[in-house]
């Protein structure tokens, strides 16, 4: 058997072909895959969570961690401490630590679950939750290049230790220059195909696939195909090492 997935100590391509399901209690109606997590290095988790025919539900305690949320398809009412949101395709959400969330998902809903724990910042409260729709945003060129375009999701804002960002690239546009960087990155492949390096290593990636970069990773991508390649990704910022 072949399997496109591949584990490195600092870098991961995990494939859709070898994607099993985990089971927390009191979830329902859906089919958890944890894809990164500490378990494998990474200092936060990401989650692919695919609802069945029927509503479902996940349930995240209120605790030290901060988690964001992008939805593929389908549509989720979710409620935190303080607040609720009901959030179509596109739909992102950011909730603070202790602040509990839960999502209640449609039939045939796709989503992604960022989750780390909050770093808090001396003298700086913790941003309260936000949420939005990826179509409301601008998207800039990178650096210049018209070709290729980022959406950044979240506030750049001293109180946020994390961002969120959807980065689309016409074919043949690539990252400018081999990036090598502090910022630890969980990524998904939303749409298109491509290549990405991760050190000294070339991998194919489609849509459905999810990557791991660890801190000083180098790393660089170039979009193939006939159509536009996006991916969604996290990074760690705003934090003194």
């Amino acid at each position: 058997m072949q399997t496109r997935t591949v584990i490195q100590p600092r870098h991961a391509l995990i494939a859709p072909d070898g994607h099993v399901p985990s089971a927390f209690p009191g979830w329902t109606g859906l089919t958890a895959h944890v894809l990164i997590s500490p378990a494998m290095g990474a200092g936060f988790s990401q989650l692919l969570l695919l609802f069945g025919e029927t509503d479902g539900m996940a349930r995240f305690e209120a605790d030290a961690h901060e988690h964001l949320v992008y939805i593929e398809s389908g549509e989720v009412r979710a409620s935190w401490d303080g607040g609720s949101a009901t959030l179509g395709p596109g739909g992102f959400l950011f909730t603070p630590p202790q602040a509990g969330l839960v999502l209640l998902g449609a039939p045939g809903t796709r989503l992604t679950v960022f989750r780390k724990i909050y770093q808090a910042l001396p003298g700086i409260a913790p941003p309260t939750a936000l949420f939005g729709n990826a179509a409301d945003v601008p998207a800039e060129p990178f650096l210049g290049n018209e070709r290729a375009r980022l959406k950044t999701l979240l506030p750049i804002e001293p109180a946020f230790d994390i961002a969120m960002n959807l980065f689309t690239y016409q074919p043949g546009a690539t990252l400018p220059f081999v990036e090598t960087h502090i910022m630890e990155h969980g990524l998904l492949m939303l749409e298109g195909q491509g290549v990405y390096r991760l050190e000294d290593c070339y991998y194919p990636v489609a849509a459905g696939d999810a990557i791991w970069m660890a801190p000083y990773c180098p790393q660089w991508f170039a979009a193939i195909g006939d159509s536009p390649a996006t991916y969604l990704y996290h990074k760690d910022i705003h934090r003194l090492p």
